[in-house]
């Protein structure tokens, strides 16, 4: 009896997954040292972003999805009977 090969595609991988918090943490300390270092300060930062946004629209999506938080996409089907479905309302009442 023959025993078939696996192929090594699947499982764990090394690397893969989620860094940890402190490479998170790490990489916000030196996102926000190189703002200071162009900007002076993260309030100059932001009053840029803000100024560029009157112009900008990719400066105001940034503006606003960090202020106000990103959207969240909701999708609505109504039926024939003008019943409608969403993710808030999934039983079309």
């Amino acid at each position: 009896m023959k025993v078939a090969h696996k192929k090594q595609h699947g499982g764990v991988r090394k690397g893969q997954g989620r860094k940890s918090k402190a490479e998170e943490l790490k990489v916000r300390e030196l996102g926000t040292n190189a703002i200071i270092k162009v900007y002076g300060s993260l309030q100059e930062y932001w009053e840029f972003i803000a100024e560029e946004s009157k112009d900008s629209m990719p400066h105001l999506k940034l503006l606003s999805e960090y202020v106000l938080g990103k959207p969240i996409e909701t999708k609505v089907t109504r039926t024939e009977d003008q019943r409608m479905f969403s993710e808030d309302n999934p039983n079309g009442e």
